[in-house]
C-alpha cells in the first residue's frame, strides 16, 4: 500500500491505495471527524493526492463536511428549512414561503447547494433589481436565502455561507407621517360610527392594528385607566389567526381619561357583556380585517376629513410617539409605552423626535468663541507699547 507522505498512525489523516487491475487504480480512504472510514477512488495518482491533502487539512481545520450532504438540492433543503421554522407566528411564515416560491428557488431550486457560490449570488441579486423589485422585496428575498444557507453551514452540508458579504440595495428612507391632535379629532368625527374610539386608541395608546384588533372586554381595566395588551390578530391568506404581541410580550398601557371615558361608553352599548367579546368589531360582529376596513372605513373617512391620502393605519402609532414626545415623554417612557423589544428601536425610529441638544451645543461654540476674542483684545498691544490692560 502507498501510504501518503504525511500519513500518521492514525486513520484520521488520509491514505493513498493503489489497486492493480482496478478502473480507477487509485483509492483514498479516510476517517471522517464521526469516525466512519470514506474512500474515494480516481483515475490519476496526481488526483489521488490533491484529494487526500484537501481531506486532510479540511479535517485539521474543522472545514469538513459529507459531500453527500451537499449535494443536497436546494428546493429539498428549503423544505427542511422551512421546517424549522414552525415555532414562528402564522404571518411570517407565510412570507417565507412566499420568497421562496417567487424569488428564491425560481434562481436555485434545481441547483445542488454545493454549486451555489458567492458570484451566483451576487449575479441574482442584480436580477432582481433589473427586473424591478424593490429595496424591500431584493433584502427580504436575500434574507432567506441568507437563513437557509446558514442553517446549512450549522447542520454541515456546507463549509460557508455563499450569501454572506452580499448586500442588498439600501432601503430609500421613507418620511414618516404622524397626526397632530386636531387631525386625530377630525378623523375621529369623520369616521363611520362606531369607530370613533378605534381612532383616538391607536392615537393615544400606540397599539399596532392587530394589538388593538384582537383587544377584549376582560382586558379593559377601566377601574384603573389600563388596557392589557397580551393578544393579536393577523390575517394569513385569507385566514385570521390570533396569537401573542410582536415581541411575544404582554404589556399594560395605561390610557388618558377621556379615553378611558369613550371605551367604557363603547364597551357599555356595542360589546357584548362576555369577558372574551372583542371591542371593535365588524358589523356583522366578525372579527376586523385590516384589507377590508381599510378599503370600507379608513381611505373614505381619511379623504373626508382631508388628511394625506397616504395616511396608513400604523401611521397612528408613529403619532402617538410623536404626541408623547411632543408632551416630554422620556425615551424610556415611549418604548413601555409603544411595546417596543428595546429603547434602541424607540430611538432608532422616533430619535429625531426628541429635543434636540444642537442648539444649545453651537450657542456655546459661539460664546467660547467671542470669549477667546474678548481675552485676544485685551491683551493686544497698543502701537504706543501700553495693553489695554495697562502697562
Amino acid at each position: 500500500m502507498d501510504r501518503h507522505p504525511t500519513a500518521t498512525r492514525h486513520l484520521t489523516v488520509a491514505h493513498i491505495q493503489h489497486r492493480p487491475g482496478r478502473r480507477r487504480p487509485w483509492q483514498v480512504r479516510y476517517r471522517d471527524p464521526t469516525g466512519r472510514e470514506r474512500a474515494r477512488s480516481f483515475y490519476k495518482k496526481a488526483d489521488a493526492d490533491r484529494f487526500a491533502a484537501t481531506v486532510e487539512t479540511d479535517i485539521l481545520r474543522g472545514e469538513w463536511t459529507d459531500p453527500r450532504l451537499s449535494r443536497t438540492s436546494v428546493t429539498e433543503w428549503s423544505q427542511r428549512w422551512l421546517r424549522t421554522k414552525s415555532h414562528l407566528k402564522p404571518k411570517t411564515v407565510a412570507g417565507y414561503e412566499s420568497n421562496l416560491r417567487v424569488h428564491v428557488l425560481p434562481a436555485f431550486g434545481d441547483l445542488q447547494l454545493r454549486h451555489i457560490d458567492r458570484m451566483t449570488v451576487e449575479e441574482w441579486v442584480a436580477d432582481l433589481q433589473e427586473s424591478g423589485a424593490g429595496p424591500s422585496v431584493i433584502r427580504q428575498a436575500r434574507q432567506v436565502l441568507d437563513s437557509m444557507m446558514k442553517l446549512a453551514v450549522q447542520a454541515g452540508y456546507l463549509t460557508a455561507n455563499p450569501v454572506t458579504g452580499v448586500k442588498a440595495p439600501r432601503q430609500p428612507h421613507r418620511e414618516m407621517l404622524f397626526l397632530s391632535a386636531d387631525q386625530v379629532e377630525r378623523l375621529a368625527a369623520t369616521i363611520e360610527q362606531p369607530y370613533g374610539p378605534l381612532v383616538y386608541l391607536l392615537a393615544y395608546s400606540g397599539l399596532r392594528w392587530g394589538e388593538a384588533a384582537a383587544l377584549r372586554r376582560k382586558r379593559c381595566r377601566l377601574q384603573k385607566s389600563q388596557i392589557e395588551v397580551a393578544e393579536s390578530l393577523a390575517e394569513v391568506r385569507g385566514t385570521l389567526h390570533f396569537g401573542t404581541t410582536k415581541t411575544h410580550r404582554s404589556r399594560m398601557v395605561t390610557i388618558p381619561h377621556f379615553l378611558n371615558d369613550l371605551l367604557a361608553q363603547h364597551l357599555a352599548q356595542h360589546v357584548p357583556d362576555q369577558p372574551d367579546a372583542l371591542v371593535f368589531t365588524s358589523a356583522e360582529g366578525l372579527p376586523l380585517r385590516n384589507s377590508n376596513f381599510r378599503h370600507r372605513i379608513w381611505t373614505p373617512a381619511v379623504q373626508q376629513a382631508e388628511l394625506p391620502r397616504e395616511l396608513r393605519i400604523h401611521d397612528m402609532r408613529h403619532t402617538c410617539a410623536a404626541l408623547l414626545i411632543a408632551q416630554g415623554a422620556h425615551p424610556k417612557a415611549a418604548q413601555l409605552h409603544l411595546g417596543h423589544s428595546s429603547i434602541t428601536v424607540t430611538m432608532d425610529r422616533y430619535g429625531h423626535l426628541f429635543p434636540s441638544e444642537t442648539d444649545a451645543l453651537a450657542a456655546a461654540l459661539d460664546r467660547a468663541r467671542a470669549q477667546a476674542v474678548t481675552d485676544q483684545m485685551r491683551t493686544k498691544p497698543r502701537s504706543d507699547g501700553i495693553g489695554l490692560s495697562g502697562p
